[in-house]
């Protein structure tokens, strides 16, 4: 159980809880384009994808070079951090989540950069069928699902 997962892990959860109660659905570690995994993708009531970058100490947000390319594939990026985390070091122009394992609140609503149409309906289509893979696979442990 919680005891189970790593930091960063119970972050995600906590993020994915709390935007549960706002509407959305989210998937945890999500591979948007090839050489991208995300923490938590999260597809909102009105069609909106936002990104949750899950971050548990200093040397786990300095040794992430990748979190700009993750711009590309969501209307809003947001970092989720404990109550420990030197806030300081994040950059302003992104969205803020205070986390732990069993919720959150968004202290900082990351700025809205709408993706285009194509790539929205593409990255959804891609949500649905990773989702829908995963509970296959949850029903069917034997199964070779492999999302793609």
């Amino acid at each position: 159980m919680p005891q189970d997962l790593a930091p960063g892990q119970l972050l995600a959860r906590g993020a994915a809880r709390h935007l549960a109660g706002h509407g959305f659905a989210c998937i945890e570690e999500f591979v948007p384009a090839p050489g991208l995994r995300v923490d938590v993708m999260a597809l909102g009531p009105k069609g909106e994808l936002w990104v949750v970058e899950c971050k548990s100490s200093r040397a786990d947000f300095l040794s992430d070079a990748k979190w700009s390319g993750y711009l590309d594939w969501c209307d809003r990026f947001f970092w989720a951090v404990d109550a420990d985390f030197p806030q300081a070091l994040l950059p302003a122009e992104t969205g803020l989540i205070l986390a732990d394992a069993y919720d959150a609140e968004i202290l900082r609503m990351g700025p809205e950069s709408r993706l285009a149409g194509a790539r929205r309906r593409a990255l959804t289509q891609k949500f649905a069928r990773h989702a829908a893979l995963r509970l296959q696979a949850l029903r069917d442990p034997g199964a070779a699902l492999e999302p793609r």
